[in-house]
């Protein structure tokens, strides 16, 4: 004489229920590591002689470059000063504007600052931060350089070393300084952002999710 259905059902019930505690589980392990990541990350400035250094692109408003990106921009001319490497690439698409990129903007503002026409690169056609750092690569091996001082916000810098080792880049991370530091609710919101972006990259989602933030 077989079970009722319903003394059947309670093993596979809890066999589910078990296995959705363990990916819950893992889901917040996952998440609170990478977390610690994404902040010891970014507090720690690596900078030090490379081949080239490396700025990923912010907002830019009618061809100049908006606050955040030109505090990257400047970062990047003060190690470009201090002779860490011979070339600046700076990255970035048009983002819709149909006259503007903020590779072409970045270069151009770095040029009023004097450094040099032929020790800048422009990227101009990376629409996200995956796109660009598939580009710096191509870029990169393109002209024989391996290592690179990449500067962005210290919150990125988790992911964008990751992003650049996999196309195998040597990145260390320069952080922009921070003249006006996030509250701690902006910055869990920016780290629970980048949390996200890391994770739909990690799974291959489409780049067209990413959730960054540029301003």
């Amino acid at each position: 004489m077989s079970p009722a259905p319903s003394t059947r059902a309670k093993p596979r019930r809890h066999w589910f229920l078990w296995l959705l505690l363990c990916a819950l589980v893992g889901a917040a392990a996952f998440a609170a590591v990478t977390c610690t990541d994404i902040v010891v990350q970014g507090e720690r400035d690596e900078s030090r002689p490379a081949d080239a250094i490396v700025v990923f692109g912010a907002a830019e408003y009618s061809g100049k470059p908006s606050p955040v990106f030109r505090a990257r921009l400047d970062h990047a001319y003060t190690l470009f000063e201090r002779h860490l490497a011979p070339y600046v690439i700076v990255t970035g698409g048009a983002g819709g504007d149909p006259k503007f990129s903020e590779g072409g903007v970045g270069r151009q503002y770095l040029e009023e600052r004097g450094v040099p026409e032929d020790q800048i690169i422009a990227e101009t056609q990376g629409d996200n931060t995956l796109e660009s750092a598939e580009r710096i690569a191509v870029i990169m091996k393109a002209n024989r350089l391996r290592t690179c001082d990449a500067v962005s916000d210290g919150y990125h810098m988790f992911r964008l070393k990751k992003m650049l080792e996999r196309e195998g880049i040597v990145a260390y991370a320069a952080p922009r300084p921070e003249l006006h530091p996030p509250d701690r609710w902006r910055r869990a919101l920016l780290v629970a952002r980048e949390l996200a972006s890391y994770t739909l990259w990690r799974l291959h989602i489409p780049r067209s999710l990413e959730l960054g933030v540029s301003s």
